[in-house]
C-alpha cells in the first residue's frame, strides 16, 4: 500500500482544531485500511519546541522543520499567529513546500502559503473573515471567497476550521475510495463530502437572525417548509405586515432578500435529500419547492455547475 506521509507545520498562536481535524481523519484512514504506515503523521515547529495554540493548549512537535524530512502532504494550518508569521517558517515553506507532492493549508494557513509566494498564480481560499485581507495583500492570487476547499492542482486550500476536515476527507476519499472516507466520516459524526464548491455558509448562516420575532418565525417556517409558497405576498402575511413592508424589514435585518433567502433555502434542502435519500428527482424538485425537475436543473447548474442527477451520482451516501 502506498505510503503518504503527512508533515503539519506548528507555531504558536495556531488553532488547535485546524491540526487535530485531518490528523484525525488521516489517523482513521490508516485504521480503516489496516495499515498504521498509510498515513505516518509528524508535527514540526521551527526550532522543535514546544508551542501554545491559541485556546492556551501546549503541543510538543516530533521534531524541528530543518529535521523535518521530506513528506508527500504538507498541511499548514491557520489561526492568530499567521497574522505575525515568523519569517523563517515563511523561509522554510518556501524552499521546502514545492517539493511535498501535496500543499493542504486550513483556514488562515493561507496566509502563510501566500507570504511565500506558493500560491501566486492558483486558485485558493480561506476563512471568510480573511478573504479581503488574502485578495488586498496578495493580488497574485486568485482568491474565491465562496467554497470551502478548493482544489488546485496539487495545492489545496480550505475555508474555516472544521473545512479542514473536509478536505481531509476528500484527500482521504480520492487515495483510498468512498466506503474509506465515509466510515471516518460515520465515526467522527460529520457530513461526508460536503462538495468543496458548497458555500462556507448556509442559508441561515449567510442571513443574519432577524431581531423581530415575526421575522425570526417567518426564516425558521421558510426553512421547515420549503415546498410551500414563499411568495414576499404569502411571507408578508405570516409576518402580519405589508409585502412591501415585510421586503424591506427582511432585507434590514437578515442582508438578503427574501427571495435569495428562499432560494437558498431549497437548493440545500434539494441538495441534502440528493446526498442522503433515495427519492427520484422529480420528487425532491416536489419536496423542495421547486414544482418542476426543469426548475431545480437550472437551480443546480447555476449553483453547483452540474445537474441534479450528475450531483447526485458523485454526492449520494450509498446504502448498506
Amino acid at each position: 500500500m502506498t505510503e503518504r506521509s503527512v508533515l503539519v507545520v506548528l507555531f504558536d498562536d495556531m488553532q488547535s482544531l485546524d491540526l487535530t481535524g485531518p490528523v484525525e481523519v488521516f489517523a482513521g484512514a490508516a485504521k480503516v485500511v489496516g495499515d498504521p504506515a498509510a498515513y505516518p503523521i509528524r508535527t514540526a515547529s521551527i526550532d522543535g519546541a514546544p508551542i501554545r495554540t491559541s485556546s492556551g493548549l501546549t503541543i510538543v512537535p516530533d521534531s524541528s522543520l530543518a529535521a523535518a524530512t521530506r513528506t508527500h502532504t504538507l498541511l499548514v494550518p491557520g489561526g492568530e499567529g499567521t497574522r505575525r508569521p515568523d519569517p523563517r517558517v515563511i523561509d522554510w515553506l518556501r524552499e521546502n513546500a514545492p517539493h511535498a507532492e501535496r500543499l493542504v493549508s486550513v483556514c488562515t494557513g493561507a496566509l502563510l502559503l501566500a507570504e511565500a509566494g506558493l500560491l501566486d498564480g492558483h486558485r485558493a481560499t480561506t476563512h471568510w473573515a480573511t478573504c479581503d485581507h488574502l485578495a488586498r495583500r496578495y493580488p497574485a492570487v486568485d482568491v474565491d471567497p465562496h467554497p470551502i476547499f478548493v482544489r488546485d492542482g496539487k495545492l489545496s486550500t480550505s475555508a474555516g476550521v472544521t473545512a479542514g476536515i473536509d478536505l481531509a476527507l476528500a484527500l482521504v476519499e480520492e487515495d483510498h475510495g468512498r466506503d474509506v472516507a465515509l466510515t471516518i466520516a460515520r465515526h467522527l459524526v460529520v457530513f461526508l463530502r460536503r462538495p468543496g464548491n458548497q458555500a462556507q455558509f448556509s442559508a441561515q448562516l449567510s442571513a443574519q437572525t432577524a431581531r423581530r420575532e415575526p421575522l425570526r418565525e417567518v426564516q425558521h417556517w421558510v426553512t421547515e417548509h420549503p415546498d410551500s409558497d414563499l411568495s414576499v405576498e404569502s411571507l408578508a402575511e405570516r409576518a402580519r405586515l405589508s409585502p412591501r413592508h415585510f421586503a424591506r424589514a427582511f432585507q434590514a435585518e437578515t442582508g438578503m432578500t427574501p427571495g435569495r433567502y428562499v432560494e437558498r433555502v431549497r437548493i440545500e434542502h434539494a441538495r441534502r435529500l440528493l446526498e442522503d435519500t433515495a427519492r427520484g428527482v422529480e420528487e425532491v424538485s416536489r419536496a423542495s419547492g421547486y414544482g418542476t425537475p426543469e426548475a431545480m436543473r437550472r437551480a443546480f447548474v447555476k449553483t453547483f455547475g452540474t445537474a441534479p442527477a450528475e450531483y447526485r451520482r458523485r454526492f449520494h451516501a450509498p446504502t448498506h
